[in-house]
């Protein structure tokens, strides 16, 4: 009889076991499932478990940290594009601004003038060139495809012509504050790592909880009825290009202080990547829509695909290949969705 006692109590608590682990499983599925993101997040996590099967070198400590740098820098720019597709606009120029900040702010450290002035020039040439965007799409009302798509020629033929197509080397030129950005790390994790969590945390809640976002996302919506509650579109739009013209600036000196050299083609082709990740995280080409977390995982979700084709050797051009069709079914999903909500 006690045999029998001792056998139901313990099946009773296996049972009850089983029953509040499927109890909490339930609550983590409704949980996510709250979450916008919440599938995409279960989506990179398939990802990770399938590339881990896949490659033996997926998993390593090494291969995850050069992930992660390679993501970082670009993350940080996506940040910025989101918030110009929040507001109804674009940005193409962010890749080709990268790449003039870093070329600047190289040209000065290596003329030997004081590293936190070159910074300051750095930022000021981003800021220069969002404030010409904002501008020109803000106050004289010229489409963001075409001013942005002009200031990306203009931004990276000024970087030709500064360097004559030429690297500037910056080896043992750097500050030591500058090349712990670039090589340093907190417990473990890369500065630029670092620098990339604080950018999308902090512009994460920005975008939920500042006034001047919440504007945003009503311009983006109907730009026609934010004018008539007596919105300052044109001061928004010049603030989001100069947002985002800052971010690519950010990435540009975060460049060279990891790689120790500034390139006129850095950054190339990033606008394109910038946009498949906002994208792909919930932002709409119609505008209105779009999350600094989701973005965030975007470039995560794009990341983790370039380095699996890397590990499996699969050819440049069809990096490229498979780049072009992501970007193409991400705005094929926006536009079958926004579809959707206008019927």
């Amino acid at each position: 009889m006690e045999i029998n006692v001792k056998s139901e109590e313990s099946s009773h608590g296996a049972d009850a076991q089983q029953t509040d682990a499927g109890a909490g499983l339930r609550r983590a599925w409704q949980a996510l499932r709250g979450i916008r993101s919440g599938p995409l997040v279960l989506l990179i996590a398939a990802m990770v478990g399938i590339f881990w099967v896949l490659s033996p070198y997926f998993g390593t400590a090494e291969n995850l940290s050069t992930t992660a740098l390679g993501f970082a820098i670009n993350g940080i720019v996506v940040i910025g594009m989101v918030l110009t597709l929040i507001s109804g606009g674009v940005d193409l120029s962010v890749g080709s601004v990268l790449a003039v900040v870093g070329i600047v702010t190289a040209r000065f450290i290596d003329a030997g003038i004081g590293h936190e002035f070159a910074v300051l020039i750095g930022f000021a040439a981003g800021l220069l060139c969002g404030l010409v965007n904002g501008l020109l799409i803000g106050k004289v009302g010229l489409n963001p495809l075409i001013t942005t798509l002009g200031m990306m020629g203009m931004a990276r033929g000024a970087s030709f012509v500064i360097t004559q197509g030429t690297s500037i080397s910056l080896y043992n030129k750097l500050s030591p504050a500058m090349t712990y950005v670039g090589s340093g790390a907190i417990l473990g994790v890369p500065m630029i790592v670092v620098a990339f969590l604080l950018v999308a945390v902090v512009g994460d809640v920005l975008f939920r909880r500042a006034g001047a976002a919440r504007k945003v996302f009503y311009l983006g919506s109907n730009e026609k009825a934010a004018i008539l509650s007596g919105l300052n579109v044109g001061r928004l739009k010049i603030g989001v290009y100069i947002f985002s013209g800052l971010l690519a600036a950010a990435a540009g000196i975060l460049t060279i202080c990891r790689f120790k050299v500034a390139t006129p083609l850095a950054g190339n082709g990033l606008e394109l990547t910038a946009i498949s990740a906002a994208v792909i995280g919930g932002a709409s080409l119609n505008g209105g829509e779009g999350s600094a977390f989701g973005s965030a995982l975007g470039i995560l979700m794009l990341a983790l695909i370039r380095n699996i084709l890397v590990l499996e050797n699969v050819s440049v051009y069809w990096q490229d290949l498979i780049a072009g069709i992501i970007l193409i079914g991400a705005v094929l999903i926006d536009h079958m969705s926004h579809q959707r909500r206008t019927r």
